[in-house]
């Protein structure tokens, strides 16, 4: 049996952010495990699901054991991992039961649909060829300006673009936070809305940013730094 690993929408329709044959998959099972059950229905509802749908078993990860959401697998069904929005197991609590589910030996399927890192990679300008994803930083002041010193001087060193993401009501913090810890040559990227109408991606030299005042709101954002590295 397979699990589909199911990227959901940033924002918008399911058919606007997964094609066809995604949808098709997700249109055929009837088990789920998700990161948060109001807003997997909704996605459900609006893909168009043949069965009503309290006629589907939608669980959310933390309420079982990681082992006990597998059953569907072990009963011959095939199961349906969602995100909150975008990948699942990128930066969300799903990778537990992808590792679960590879250590059974069952199949682990991703689906295509968006990510916000990569859309954010994409667009930036930065150095395509090396990069990490960070995850979130701390959000203790004096901690979270030494992590994005330390990743400063990595990306400088590696010349990798170093990409992290934050809640949407801390963006600005953070964004704050970058500007007065960064080198002021320090290429900063800031891409908020991926995929909305309100979409806004941004690369500038932190002293650019620094004489912008910008600001994001709460806003969903993805960061991305790349240092000024030596030449030669």
């Amino acid at each position: 049996m397979i699990l589909y690993a199911i990227p959901t929408p940033l924002g918008g329709a399911p058919e606007q952010a997964l094609p066809a044959p995604a949808l098709e998959t997700v249109r055929a099972l009837k088990d789920f495990v998700v990161e948060n059950a109001k807003s997997a229905r909704a996605f459900l509802s609006a893909v168009g699901m043949p069965v009503p749908l309290r006629e589907l078993q939608v669980t959310e990860i933390g309420k079982e054991k990681t082992e006990a959401l597998l059953q569907p697998l072990r009963e011959g069904r095939a199961l349906g991992l969602l995100s909150e929005a975008g990948c699942p197991a990128i930066a969300d609590p799903g990778a537990s039961l992808v590792e679960a589910a590879h250590r059974e030996g069952f199949r682990v399927v991703p689906l295509v649909g968006p990510s916000s890192i990569t859309l954010a990679l994409m667009a930036s300008g930065l150095e395509g060829q090396r990069f990490a994803f960070c995850g979130y930083l701390p959000r203790e002041g004096a901690q979270r300006a030494r992590r994005i010193r330390e990743l400063e001087a990595r990306s400088r060193k590696e010349r990798e673009t170093e990409i992290f993401i934050e809640t949407p009501y801390r963006s600005d913090a953070l964004l704050a936070a970058l500007l007065e810890s960064c080198s002021a040559q320090t290429r900063l990227c800031v891409a908020a809305d991926l995929t909305l109408p309100t979409q806004s991606v941004s690369t500038r030299d932190v002293s650019q940013w620094r004489n912008a005042r910008s600001a994001i709101g709460r806003r969903p954002a993805v960061f991305l730094l790349l240092a000024d590295y030596p030449a030669g």
